[in-house]
């Protein structure tokens, strides 16, 4: 399984709009400029975004995306939800019942197949500890590892 890199940049800009701590909405041009990245792409992020109630959006010039809740209650399997769907990432096709495995009786068949388990079973490890984590947590840690960074992101956008 591969995620996106829309995730990384959802999330990231969900802490931009934390960290600018600005009182209107912030437009994608200037999210985007953060970080280099196309306002265009950066944009359909940012609707998905909206669309699960991370942020909100204000249309029109003075318009733009603001956070829709803390960051303690958003949890980095919101992000990842928002952007890449609610499906789970493995999906089984029973192919064990082609090839060797077609005539096996039907009974042998009843449980769920031993890889479809065992993927479902690390997949929903992996979505708890994302769910456990919030954007809190994360900008906590970055916090940790640069002291100032509220204030350089504020100040980096001030100038541009």
């Amino acid at each position: 399984m591969r995620i996106s890199e829309g995730v990384e940049w959802a999330a990231h800009c969900l802490l931009l709009l934390d960290w600018m701590d600005e009182d209107r909405p912030v437009p994608t041009a200037r999210l985007a400029a953060g970080f280099e990245l196309p306002p265009p792409y950066l944009n359909k992020q940012l609707q998905a975004l909206v669309k699960a109630g991370l942020v909100t959006s204000t249309p029109g010039a003075r318009g733009g995306f603001r956070l829709a809740r803390p960051l303690a209650k958003i949890t980095m399997m919101d992000v990842v939800a928002a952007i890449e769907g609610p499906e789970e990432a493995f999906q089984c096709t029973e192919i064990r019942r082609r090839g060797v495995g077609e005539g096996t009786p039907e009974s042998a068949l009843r449980r769920p197949c031993a890889v479809s388990t065992a993927m479902r079973k690390a997949e929903l490890a992996w979505r708890r500890a994302l769910a456990e984590q919030t954007l809190a947590d994360v900008s906590a840690t970055v916090k940790r590892g640069v002291p100032r960074i509220e204030e350089n992101v504020r100040a980096w956008y001030a100038r541009t």
